[in-house]
């Protein structure tokens, strides 16, 4: 890190992946925040336009903007705690534990929450294919690619794990919906297939192919569009940050490749594991292995609410029925009191 000096600001400049940037100093080492609460506050203005547009037309999505915007809030101010510390240690072990964790937490969003139908084994599948995939392609793109010394360098491996993890997701999402969604509705196509002879991955190699298709197709989409329509963000946070547009420009190919890669390696293997497990070994479609309820977790969780409102619903009751008959032993002993002077 150099110090450069001029005569109207000091400033730092700071090398990584994007070049050389001038950072104000104000003298202390330290480069202050450009941006404080009192910004996001700010900008929370436009999330109060949207609950007012809302909220004026009848919506009714306000209160999840708001619930959503404060929970953005939170997890955002979190993950910066969180990895600011991570920065600061440099120690692989922390970087490869919060790798697997992103993955981890990507297999329960599309297992637990996206899914409208999942396999008896979706969670090991989807789990072994996020890590059969983002890892080997962010080790081989951050230290050859992105050329970063080691390849593990939290600042730089971090974010890319996160993009490659989040991308691969959503194409898990399309290829296995579609998957399922044809195992389980034309069951006899594949049948037939089968009774004429041909192999398990002969006969599902037409949904194979097709999921796939539909998996990589917005890959395909945003690559054919990005620099001319939309700048992606990565790039707009480099540019924003000072750094050398063509710098940005590379970083910003370079990992759209590794998306690509990612998205295709973990779209692959659960779609051909997935495949492997609904028809089995003895070339049998097992729809039972697909269930197209909500989730173990949620069917928990709304038994457990359905509990308590029953039990509220009770403790309801029973203070009805004691006010009810606190009223009717006061109307009674009322009309005793003014029977007993006319009975005198």
């Amino acid at each position: 890190m150099l110090g450069h000096h001029s005569d109207s600001a000091n400033f730092q400049l700071l090398s990584g992946p994007y070049g050389k940037q001038p950072i104000p100093d104000d003298g202390t080492g330290v480069p202050p925040d450009p941006l404080t609460w009192i910004h996001v506050a700010m900008a929370f203005g436009f999330i109060a336009f949207d609950a007012v547009f809302s909220l004026t037309l009848g919506l009714r999505v306000e209160s999840s903007l708001i619930i959503s915007s404060l929970r953005c809030i939170f997890q955002l101010a979190l993950v910066a705690s969180i990895l600011q510390r991570v920065f600061e240690t440099e120690d692989p072990w922390v970087v490869g534990f919060i790798a697997l964790f992103l993955n981890l937490l990507g297999t329960i969003e599309v297992v637990a929450n996206k899914s409208k139908r999942r396999h008896n084994a979706m969670f090991p599948t989807v789990f072994g294919g996020l890590l059969a995939s983002t890892i080997p392609v962010s080790i081989i793109g951050t230290k050859f690619a992105m050329a970063t010394q080691p390849f593990w360098t939290p600042i730089q491996y971090i974010p890319v794990m996160g993009m490659l993890t989040g991308n691969a997701i959503s194409a898990v999402m399309v290829a296995l919906s579609y998957v399922l969604r044809e195992l389980h509705e034309n069951r006899d196509k594949i049948e037939m297939y089968l009774a004429f002879g041909a192999s398990r991955m002969e006969a599902c190699r037409p949904i194979a192919v097709e999921a796939l298709r539909l998996a990589l197709t917005p890959i395909i989409n945003q690559m054919s569009v990005i620099g001319i329509i939309a700048i992606p963000g990565m790039m707009t946070g480099a540019i924003l940050g000072g750094s050398s547009v063509q710098q940005a420009a590379k970083l910003q190919m370079i990992i759209m490749f590794m998306i690509s890669a990612s998205s295709t390696l973990a779209s692959m293997i659960t779609t051909v594991l997935t495949l492997a497990y609904v028809v089995d070994g003895d070339h049998r479609v097992r729809c039972e292995r697909i269930d197209d309820k909500k989730h173990v977790v949620w069917r928990k969780k709304d038994a457990a609410v359905e509990g308590v409102l029953n039990v509220l619903r009770a403790i309801s009751r029973v203070v009805s029925w004691r006010g009810r008959a606190a009223h009717s032993r006061n109307s009674t002993a009322a009309a005793e009191d003014e029977r007993r002077p006319l009975l005198s």
